[in-house]
């Protein structure tokens, strides 16, 4: 059984094997790994971040990349992509992430092209393959790799390997972008992923540290960790909450006992 050391061996192994590339790249705890990885074993000259803003992209997401990019050191390019102009993107089907994955990848694939620079990369990992993932498709269809995915790597092994590495999102809280809060065919519009966001930004600022609100209409469902599930009981917190997602145009603020848990939205 390969142990983690051996497995960023191998992932150095392969990184060196790709030459130079292109890291798509949000800021997360995969791609912020994926990206010092590659340029530790490949210099900062073979290697660019690319960072796509959109509607469903936070802003306070977007300025994390950016300092997480320059305290590495990357040359880091951002690009717009908005998802919400992506024909039939906004009616939320399915197969939603592969329309936002192929237009994500296409630019990256372009920029590639321009920069002289081999390959695309993202920080897809073995975690990946156990949830409904159409964004995979189109990375398959484009061709773009998977380093962290390729050498075996899970989401466990990463933070420990991020840890170790002293990257600060070691302890991060796993990351989806703001359309993944909409059940599939509930339409998604600007107005809508606002709300979303800043009813997360104010969960964040209330010291939350896993939490997802979803959006049903009239109603936003709040997922916490399960060790942060009884403090929103808390009379004093309840009530800023509700008054605030009220604020934000709510009707109804509800807590999901089940907790936090990736992939909720494909329950249904």
């Amino acid at each position: 059984m390969e142990s983690v050391n051996d497995k960023y061996a191998k992932l150095q192994v392969i990184l060196t094997e790709m030459g130079s590339l292109v890291v798509a790249f949000s800021g997360g705890v995969d791609s912020t790994f994926l990206l010092k990885a590659a340029l530790d074993t490949l210099g900062s000259e073979n290697v660019v971040a690319v960072t796509a803003t959109s509607p469903t992209y936070p802003e306070s997401e977007f300025a994390e990349a950016k300092r997480l990019a320059g305290s590495l050191g990357a040359r880091q390019l951002v690009v717009v992509s908005n998802e919400l102009e992506i024909p039939g993107f906004s009616h939320n089907p399915k197969d939603r992430c592969y329309h936002c994955k192929s237009e994500l990848f296409r630019i990256c694939t372009d920029k590639a092209r321009e920069l002289g620079l081999a390959f695309v990369a993202d920080g897809s990992n073995t975690d990946d393959l156990g949830d409904y993932r159409p964004g995979r498709t189109a990375a398959c269809e484009l061709k773009v790799r998977s380093p962290l995915l390729e050498a075996g790597l899970s989401k466990g092994e990463i933070r420990e390997l991020s840890k170790g590495l002293g990257l600060p999102t070691w302890s991060k809280q796993a990351y989806a972008c703001l359309a993944s809060r909409f059940p599939y065919g509930t339409e998604i519009t600007e107005e809508r992923l606002g709300q979303v966001e800043k009813c997360e930004e104010f969960l964040k600022a209330e010291g939350f540290t896993v939490y997802r609100v979803r959006f049903h209409l009239e109603t936003a469902r709040i997922e916490l960790s399960e060790e942060e599930l009884p403090r929103m009981l808390e009379p004093s917190l309840r009530r800023r909450v509700v008054d605030f997602f009220k604020a934000c145009g709510f009707t109804y603020v509800s807590l999901d006992l089940q907790g936090y848990r990736t992939g909720s939205m494909n329950e249904a």
